[in-house]
């Protein structure tokens, strides 16, 4: 079942006064089978400075992984239980989110992979495993990850889903992994 809470942006008139532009339910979700997760698309800026001019939804149109470089996204990832990932899905979750070359080559879970991005990671509910090629950590609600270029991959092992927060922000890439 989607997760249910809305998404509230507001915007500046022509003539300077404030109003709520959108006041609902996210405009954009990519479920993702393979990896048992949802993304919930809430903002995007295009860097280096954000803009607040305008009255588009900078998340319409097709979602990606990444930010736009030097830009930022944010969204709301629902992680279902391990037990419900669709095996030989996994490929296909990542080019349906234009991102195919973030997989780690080599990796013996399919689902590592790697971004060119400083990610904020805010536990809302559940419990998710933060794997790295060296270690795993629990995380539970509250807690926080700051994900810094690694290579990453989450695990649910409950019986429960995880709702996490994401703000990623476009990094310069590590010159040891550039493609």
């Amino acid at each position: 079942m989607p997760l249910q809470f809305k998404r509230v942006v507001t915007a500046n008139a022509e003539s300077g006064r404030s109003y709520i532009l959108h006041d609902g339910p996210p405009s954009q979700i990519s479920v993702q089978p393979g990896r048992a997760l949802t993304f919930y698309e809430l903002w995007e800026t295009e860097g280096p400075l954000a803009s607040n001019a305008g009255t588009e939804d900078a998340v319409a149109g097709p979602i990606r992984h990444h930010p736009p470089e030097g830009g930022t996204r944010f969204r709301i990832v629902e992680l279902l239980p391990d037990v419900q990932q669709k095996a030989g899905a996994v490929d296909e979750d990542f080019t349906a989110i234009a991102a195919p070359d973030i997989q780690v080559d080599g990796a013996e879970d399919p689902t590592m992979h790697r971004n060119e991005t400083v990610d904020y990671n805010i536990i809302l509910s559940g419990e998710v495993v933060a794997v790295t090629e060296d270690g795993e950590t629990l995380l539970r609600a509250g807690d926080v990850l700051i994900q810094r270029g690694t290579a990453h991959t989450w695990h649910n092992r409950s019986n429960a889903p995880c709702v996490f927060a994401s703000v990623m922000v476009s990094a310069a890439p590590l010159p040891q992994f550039s493609k």
